[in-house]
């Protein structure tokens, strides 16, 4: 830093690694607005005193105000070799009714200095969007890590005001530099925008993004850390082979965390949209955070599903389907004052299991048992709620409409007029049923979760009938149709493809045939409309159906082509033919090479972008990469690998943050590892990993049971061979050694153990079936065996 205290008080210049950031005469400086009057350090009553004392600056003296107004402040500087220090006091002598407060404002060269800025709670400010003068964007955090994924800096500023609300904003300033404004309040800076709600984050020509507010009388004192980090370092993901891991990573930096509004609101939806919306109704915000692979995104959900708990459901358990900046979507007088409401096409009923889904999804990336806890009675409430709609007893909940001539949506796809037994949502609740159901296990209420887990039976069986015996399968279509009237008309037998692919990846659809036939008939017609992503619905809806103007076929949700579909495709590929669903990923990075993904979707006939509301979503198939074909699944009590890779991704090595560890998972042709640095686990097929100081722990394929326990002081890596309960075969490599526990073997049996092919004893497992081996001298490589004696 360049610090300039003559008759001001500013920081000229700011190097980052060698790179200038800032390099102006109001470049870092303080100030308030009152009554339309800026006051700031660039003007000063009088010269500051400096005072250097060996690793410490004191800028002291810097007084700025008029006749009637005076703040005084203190610049307190401290280096260290990671880090600046800066502590800014401030006094005044009354209280200040101010429109803004700068505490500081940094105003970097270009707008394109930095490609982005990622906030605390995990959202980011992407500056690719800040395509006007005068946009502007505030949130609620207290740190932003600016990067430049091209220059490979990046720039952690972090502040500290205890007892004190922080608040920051960005803005691309008429000079197309972008000024970064930090905001210390006594109480939560509150929206200006708009005039009835006071909710909207994103302005467009024009600053005055945060309502005006009072600076207490006397002293204030905040810290403002600055550091550098590497952008590779920090957020690189690894060797890519087979994908262009460039594209991976920019889609999931920056597409993936645009739908984060702020740090109570987490959605699909850009917070540049107009109208600001959220979806509640979209089960994957999330599993979003599975390929995000951020700590701060995780915490920042469970921050933003409380707030959603507390202030999203009705009494009655049910879930708003939506939040905006303004009423304009919302059915007349059902929104609540925190901006959630009934969407005026129709009552979505999709938001009430995908809030459960959700809680059950970042309680896996987390393994948070006590945060989860805390969502138990409000996910009960929710499902029992829909649950409810089952008036018939056959298991399909049935939503508020019985006949799509009533023209009312019911779901995600709010123009077509889904009605009475509708597939897409009694997927999605079959879905978080099955998942829920585990949780209520966990949290020891047995009987809840038989209760959940036979209503999931029900659904399926009903679900996977013929729809001449009142189930989705359309035999004469191929496929699941999308809803069935109360009078027992068939609609959507369109092939919609959410429906198909749901059923196939939530493992409603076990039938191999039907997934075959599902799958193929996609693919075909994909090839022959040469499409580069998967469409809403594959052929049109009958007149009727959907709203008016989504005729002539192909039009919005009648045919288009919306990404946020893609988690579920590749899924539903993955496991039959995983060749297809990278196919579909290399488009989806090729497109983003092509125009940033940034559109709400695209258009069939032009496979060109369209709409103002670019969407998270557009990121999901790249979540399937990590998920469905890596395999990238952490649970609760484990990190699961679960890959079905093809030939030409052999090679990849991922790194990923799991429970505060850095892991590298390797992904070769029928051999996959996990390591954490001190422990490493190999196998030919899917297993779990899990690690402390001391202990590592391997679960056998999908089973949520540890199947061995190894306590080393030292490294210590396993390959397994073969994991049977009579026989169990595995290759050690360890550097002291090694206490294991074998679980769930044969109970009260001999077993012979066997090291490189020679026996060395007998040991007997107890009444559990776990069996304990002491290894203490291990060599550099051995095969050990534990066969079962008969």
């Amino acid at each position: 830093m360049a610090l300039n205290y003559g008759r001001q008080a500013s920081i000229t210049s700011l190097v980052v690694n060698g790179q200038k950031v800032i390099n102006s005469a109001d470049g870092v400086f303080t100030s308030v607005s009152i009554n339309g009057v800026t006051y700031s350090s660039l003007q000063l009553k009088a010269a500051p005193v400096l005072i250097k004392t060996g690793n410490i600056i004191k800028l002291s003296n810097i007084s700025y105000g008029d006749k009637s107004l005076t703040i005084t402040e203190s610049w307190l500087f401290t280096i260290s070799n990671k880090a600046i220090k800066w502590t800014i006091e401030r006094a005044s002598s009354q209280p200040l009714n101010v429109d803004q407060s700068s505490a500081p404002v940094f105003n970097f060269d270009s707008i394109n200095t930095w490609e982005g800025a990622y906030q605390g709670y995990g959202g980011l400010a992407w500056f690719y969007l800040f395509n006007e003068k005068l946009c502007t964007y505030g949130v609620h955090t207290q740190s932003s890590d600016f990067w430049n994924s091209k220059t490979g800096n990046g720039l952690n500023i972090t502040v500290a005001a205890p007892g004190k609300n922080v608040a920051m904003q960005y803005t691309r300033t008429n000079a197309d530099r972008l000024a970064y404004t930090i905001s210390v309040s006594n109480k939560q800076m509150e929206l200006k925008q708009d005039s009835d709600t006071h909710r909207r984050r994103f302005l467009r020509g024009r600053t005055d993004v945060w309502a005006p507010f009072t600076i207490a009388a006397g002293k204030s004192s905040q810290s403002i850390t600055l550091s550098y980090f590497n952008f590779d370092e920090k957020y690189g993901r690894g060797k890519f082979k087979g994908v262009d891991g460039a594209k991976v990573g920019a889609v999931l930096n920056t597409i993936a965390r645009i739908g984060v509004i702020d740090s109570l609101h987490f959605g699909g939806n850009s917070w540049a949209t107009p109208y600001g919306p959220i979806c509640l109704h979209e089960q994957y915000i999330a599993q979003l955070g599975l390929a995000i692979n951020d700590t701060k995104y995780l915490k920042g959900d469970e921050t933003c599903l409380d707030y959603y708990r507390d202030h999203a459901i009705k009494p009655d358990g049910r879930v708003y389907p939506r939040w905006a900046y303004t009423n304009e979507d919302a059915m007349p007088n059902q929104f609540n004052s925190d901006g959630f409401y009934e969407a005026q096409w129709g009552i979505l009923m999709d938001s009430n299991p995908d809030l459960v889904t959700n809680v059950a999804d970042l309680f896996d990336m987390t393994g948070d048992k006590t945060w989860v806890k805390g969502h138990q009675l409000s996910c009960e409430k929710a499902l029992d709620w829909i649950l409810k709609r089952d008036s018939n007893n056959n298991g399909l909940v049935e939503m508020m409409t019985d006949n799509h001539t009533q023209k009312r949506s019911s779901d995600w796809i709010d123009i077509v007029w889904a009605s009475y037994e509708n597939a897409f949502v009694n997927a999605k609740l079959y879905h978080a049923l099955v998942k829920w159901a585990a949780i209520e296990q966990q949290l020891n209420n047995p009987a809840k979760a038989v209760y959940y887990q036979n209503f999931a039976a029900k659904l399926k069986a009903s679900f996977n009938k013929p729809t001449t015996e009142g189930g989705f399968w359309d035999q004469e279509k191929g496929c699941y149709a999308y809803w069935i009237d109360k009078d027992k008309t068939v609609h959507g037998r369109n092939m919609v493809t959410p429906v198909n692919f749901m059923a196939i990846a939530y493992d409603i659809c076990d039938n191999d045939a039907r997934r075959q036939t599902i799958l193929d008939n996609i693919e075909t017609q994909m090839q022959q409309e040469k499409l580069f992503f998967w469409p809403l619905c594959m052929s049109s809806y009958l007149p009727g159906e959907a709203k008016e103007y989504q005729y002539p076929f192909p039009s919005y949700e009648n045919g288009d082509l919306f990404l946020s579909w893609g988690l579920i495709a590749v899924k539903a590929y993955a496991e039959y033919k995983p060749a297809l669903a990278i196919k579909y990923v290399r488009n989806v990075l090729a497109q983003y090479g092509k125009d940033g993904l940034a559109f709400k979707r695209y258009g069939r006939v032009k496979q060109d972008g369209l709409g103002d509301d670019i969407l998270s979503g557009n990121s999901l198939a790249i979540v399937g990469l990590y998920q469905a074909i890596y395999g990238i699944n952490p649970l609760y009590n484990r990190f699961y690998l679960n890959p079905h890779i093809t030939p030409e991704l052999a090679g990849t090595v991922l790194n990923y943050r799991f429970r505060g560890k850095k892991l590298a998972i390797s992904l070769d042709s029928n051999s996959y590892a996990v390591a954490d640095g001190k422990f490493k686990v190999s196998a030919s097929q899917s297993f779990g990993f899990n690690s402390t100081a001391n202990e590592l722990s391997y679960f056998n394929s999908d089973n949520p049971a540890v199947a061995l326990n190894a306590t080393s002081t030292g490294k210590l890596t396993i390959h397994i061979k073969n994991w049977e309960a009579g026989r169990v075969e595995w290759e050690q490599q360890a550097a002291k050694p090694v206490a294991y526990v074998l679980h769930r073997l044969h109970s009260n049996a001999t077993y012979k153990l066997t090291i490189n092919r020679k026996p060395v004893k007998t040991i007997k497992s107890d009444l559990k079936g776990d069996l304990m081996v002491n290894y203490k001298s291990p060599s550099a490589r051995e095969d050990m065996m534990i066969s079962k004696v008969d």
